[in-house]
């Protein structure tokens, strides 16, 4: 069924529908995990019957949002996001403020999700990104969307079976090996990181929404490319409180790298407060 929409909105694909059931979440693995992320231990876990985006929303499928609503993200209330560095022009580069212990990311004055790289930057151009995933999303601006659109984000349960595709227990969609005979199935980042990349600049970025093949429940970029907000407020598996301020994030980004971080597997997770944006974070929704 198509996303309950706006009359000034255009038509986004339909969900896709899936029937739910049990299935192995998280990770025991500490060669692949990281401390203090709460992979394992590996549980059995129950979701029922929902619907969910092969993609994550683009930047077109917000536009249409913002420009029915007049809805400003928070990036643009607050007048700043965090930028990945060497995506600056260097006059910007000098001067923009770091983060202390990830000198890689600046405090970009007028940075959000028309402008992901701040003032002079936009989703034209030769290399126009109207079919990447918008970023530069709290997760309050991913609940403003989904209130606006008559569907939700996925819990983190939702989210890590949806992204298996009825596989169990394996580190990818598609099994257990990264490149399998060298192909490149995920966008993260290649090369020496966060100095060199081997790939042109112009694709250093975000990559389409529909990038890839997909799992085999038909979506599109669960490891890789952008941070997915979730639901459900950041706890420990096992953990019966209620959790803190912080959301859940999934699936990694295309800054990932195996030297600082491998949280572009299924299983990986991460936080953030909710009212936090990056040019490597958006949602997909669900229903």
């Amino acid at each position: 069924m198509p996303v309950t929409r706006g009359a000034a909105a255009t038509e986004d694909p339909p969900l896709i529908e899936l029937p739910g059931g049990t299935f192995l979440m998280g990770c025991d693995d500490t060669s692949l995990t990281m401390a203090g992320d709460g992979e394992g231990p590996v549980r059995e876990v129950s979701v029922g019957p929902f619907a969910v985006a092969a993609t994550t929303v683009s930047n077109r499928q917000f536009a249409a949002f913002a420009d029915a609503t007049g809805y400003r993200t928070e990036a643009e209330r607050f007048g700043t996001s965090f930028v990945f560095a060497s995506f600056l022009p260097g006059a910007l580069r000098k001067v923009a403020p770091r983060v202390a212990s990830t000198p890689w990311w600046a405090s970009v004055e007028g940075a959000y999700w028309r402008a992901p790289e701040g003032p002079g930057s936009t989703l034209d151009g030769e290399h126009p990104r109207w079919d990447h995933p918008v970023v530069h999303l709290s997760h309050n601006d991913a609940l403003a969307y989904c209130a606006w659109s008559g569907t939700r984000l996925p819990t983190e349960a939702e989210f890590e079976y949806a992204a298996r595709g009825g596989r169990e227990q394996t580190v990818y969609p598609w099994g257990d090996e990264r490149d399998p005979g060298g192909e490149q199935r995920c966008k993260i980042w290649r090369g020496r990181f966060p100095t060199s990349h081997e790939e042109p600049r112009e694709r250093r970025g975000t990559a389409p929404v529909d990038a890839y093949d997909p799992n085999d429940f038909g979506l599109f970029n669960v490891c890789g490319n952008v941070w997915e907000w979730n639901a459900d407020p950041w706890r420990l598996p096992g953990d019966p409180g209620s959790g803190g301020t912080e959301r859940i994030m999934r699936g990694g980004s295309y800054l990932c790298h195996e030297s600082y971080c491998t949280r572009y597997r299924l299983s990986a997770r991460t936080k953030n407060t909710p009212d936090s944006s990056a040019g490597n974070i958006g949602f997909r929704v669900a229903r």
